[in-house]
């Protein structure tokens, strides 16, 4: 079993430190990111409300896609093999110039016409908590049950990920803010692994229940360690501040709140005492 979190922003002084977890869930080995990362989203009920999911190659298709764009969700991951994937023209008559061998067909728009309002109700039903999306995806994307909805949804999805991997070949700007966030969530995963130092990291429990438990309790001492080094950080910025250093927006980029060679994780404390005048311990 793998752990899986969703990172999302909280906001400090120095606004480049914004990341904590919000949401973590418990998956079998074997099972696709994308079947629960919209589910962390919606069951959000932070005064943190983010719109944008960061993932790798596992972290999305082109029924997320189309769900997450009528969710009001916009997928952003980093791809591995970005020539493995297949991008779809508006009209399949169409020539282009310059990019005609990236496309191989084209949309079909009329199975979405078609199915549009029942999309939208899907959609509805997952914003008002009827139905959570990893069921509906599951559901939509069993081989052997596929029906026209999971068609729709796919068809939907082509054209939003063609448009996302048009922007993302084109934009030098995207691919660095995309694969930043990425490395700052593997980044947070390597701290989180760390501040679970008990049994080696190796959750022993067998029932469901707990393992959300150990998954939970981790992650809530995580955030803990990272609000204590943003406070402490921001203490000393502002220190540094006031005796007249150029603290810049360049130099803040490259903190980190992700870091632990200060904290001691086996709690060792010094007794203070005092000594009366023939050596014996008060």
């Amino acid at each position: 079993m793998l752990p899986m979190a969703v990172l999302a922003i909280i906001w400090s002084v120095f606004p480049q430190i914004k990341n904590i977890a919000l949401f973590s869930r418990f998956i079998p080995c074997g099972v696709r990111e994308y079947l629960h990362l919209l589910d962390g989203i919606m069951e959000n009920n932070s005064d943190i409300k983010p719109s944008t999911v960061h993932g790798d190659t596992h972290a999305q298709s082109t029924v997320i896609f189309g769900l997450a764009h009528l969710l009001g969700i916009k997928i952003m991951p980093r791809i591995k093999v970005i020539s493995s994937l297949i991008f779809f023209k508006p009209d399949k008559r169409v020539k282009y110039k310059h990019i005609e061998d990236l496309f191989s067909d084209g949309v079909k728009w009329k199975i979405i016409e078609d199915n549009l309002e029942e999309m939208l109700r899907i959609a509805l039903s997952i914003k008002m908590g009827k139905v959570s999306a990893s069921t509906i995806i599951g559901r939509l994307g069993t081989d052997g049950v596929r029906n026209k909805l999971f068609y729709a949804f796919r068809e939907l999805g082509r054209v939003m990920r063609t448009m996302f991997l048009l922007g993302y070949i084109s934009d030098v700007e995207m691919r660095e803010m995309i694969n930043a966030a990425t490395c700052k969530s593997e980044e947070y995963n390597n701290f989180m692994q760390w501040v679970f130092f008990y049994n080696n990291g190796l959750i022993r429990e067998n029932q469901l229940n707990e393992q959300d438990k150990i998954i939970k309790f981790n992650h809530l001492v995580s955030n803990m360690v990272v609000l204590h080094n943003v406070n402490n950080m921001t203490k000393i910025i502002r220190k540094l501040k006031r005796e007249g250093f150029d603290i810049s927006p360049e130099l803040l980029a490259g903190l980190s709140p992700y870091r632990w060679e200060h904290i001691n994780v086996l709690f060792l404390h010094l007794l203070l005492t005092r000594r009366q005048k023939h050596g014996i311990l008060k």
